[in-house]
């Protein structure tokens, strides 16, 4: 038994980590109701987990589990009957029993609806600060401190916007599906923004020894290759999918022989993907033929500029500082601006580049930002300042939660105390 609770239990898991974006898709779909969809789908993972020790993991594990989420969340509407929902409960009883008289046999016959799911989510109804973080919600089952990290807000605060925005989907009765190309508007720009923020989840655990995000930059990049094909001639679909190729590129050189991180500036090129880089400078090509310059095609331009290494042995810094600028007249993201005081200070020394980072030092959500200590570290070093260096060392190494970078920061820092004995 004991064998078979804990084959049940990495079962039930390595569905979750593959599919839960798909199975929430499927059920909202039907229902409406992204909410209900994820209280009925973690019911359903908790009756697999007593279930499937006894019986056996079941030949189609997600066809499995829709149908008891959906049975449960019609035992949900069968118990909340009463006078106001009488109507909207038996409708539901009525189509969920007929839909699950020819249930889905086997796995592969359930459609993928994530991209609909991530629209819907994107819908001029939610609030536009909102549409993101419900994204990677829905379709990761990320938790809202973890989404809330993401975008520099509180993770109470997070919840409870998370909630009503969840709520507003049913009540405005918002369609499951991807919409005309005059319906876009500004909601292709949540969804890509969402994409970004999955494959960079995984792109933070290089490693991939996090369940939570093992396999998220594959789920990213195969969710950005999918909008590119349903909009080939959206420039800034193009744009994204280069740029996150152009970091996957480089995803074995993050980590020498021994695990131990290795900075961008320290990488040796020769180890990077280069039919994947070729593919993102194709795809920014073609972007940049539509005449639309957008974030994401300035920020995998940056990423171009720094492969440039492959040729020159050397990153375009000129270009770069350029771009950082017009992306941050774009975006006014306290994180462009640190990057962009990096590669000023490569250009025009390192006075440069903290005098841009003391502009946005007031800003509140860097104090327990780590790259902008690390930056301020590197700066301040560079500058001769080593007291305040160690410092801002000790700060970036405090809040890092990566073992291999803080690790390399605390080499730094080391080395930053030996000059100065």
């Amino acid at each position: 038994m004991p064998d078979a609770i804990a084959q049940s239990r990495e079962a039930a898991e390595t569905i979750a980590r593959r599919s839960y974006g798909k199975l929430i898709a499927f059920l909202a779909a039907r229902t409406g109701n992204v909410a209900e969809a994820e209280d009925t789908l973690s019911d359903a993972f908790a009756a697999a987990l007593v279930d499937w020790p006894v019986k056996g993991v079941p030949q189609s594990p997600e066809a499995w589990l829709i149908t008891v989420a959906r049975r449960k969340g019609i035992d949900a509407a069968r118990r909340r009957r009463s006078a106001e929902y009488a109507a909207d409960s038996v409708s539901l009883i009525t189509q969920e029993l007929q839909d699950l008289a020819v249930t889905v046999l086997d796995d592969t016959q359930i459609p993928d609806e994530r991209l609909a799911l991530m629209f819907a989510c994107a819908h001029p109804a939610i609030d536009a600060g909102l549409r993101a973080p419900l994204i990677l919600q829905t379709v990761l089952g990320f938790d809202a401190a973890t989404v809330a990290s993401a975008f520099l807000i509180s993770p109470t605060t997070m919840g409870q916007r998370l909630v009503r925005a969840k709520a507003k989907i049913k009540q405005a009765g918002i369609p499951f599906r991807v919409p005309e190309r005059n319906e876009l508007g500004g909601r292709l720009a949540a969804v890509l923004e969402a994409i970004y923020a999955i494959f960079a989840e995984g792109w933070s655990d290089p490693a991939g020894t996090e369940t939570r995000r093992r396999n998220l930059a594959e789920e990213g990049i195969w969710l950005g290759r999918l909008v590119v094909t349903l909009l080939p001639e959206e420039p800034e679909a193009l744009g994204l999918l280069a740029l996150i190729l152009h970091a996957e590129a480089r995803r074995g050189a993050r980590r020498d022989a021994q695990g131990e991180y290795v900075p961008l500036a320290d990488q040796n090129p020769a180890s990077w993907d280069h039919a994947m880089i070729e593919e993102a400078e194709a795809l920014l090509s073609r972007a940049s033929q539509f005449g639309a310059i957008g974030r994401y095609q300035l920020e995998a331009a940056i990423q171009s500029a720094h492969v440039v290494r492959r040729r020159t042995g050397q990153s375009d810094w000129t270009a770069i500082e350029k771009l950082y600028g017009a992306l941050a007249a774009l975006t006014h993201s306290p994180v462009v601006a640190i990057n962009r005081a990096v590669a000023v200070a490569e250009t025009r020394g390192p006075a440069a580049g903290l005098d841009l980072l003391d502009s946005v030092a007031a800003d509140a959500r860097l104090n327990d930002y780590q790259p902008y200590w690390a930056a301020r570290a590197k700066l301040l070093t560079q500058a001769g300042d080593l007291a305040a260096a160690e410092n801002a060392y000790d700060r970036a190494i405090g809040l890092e939660a990566d073992p291999a970078v803080r690790r390399f920061l605390q080499h730094r820092r080391a080395a930053l105390r030996q000059s100065a004995s």
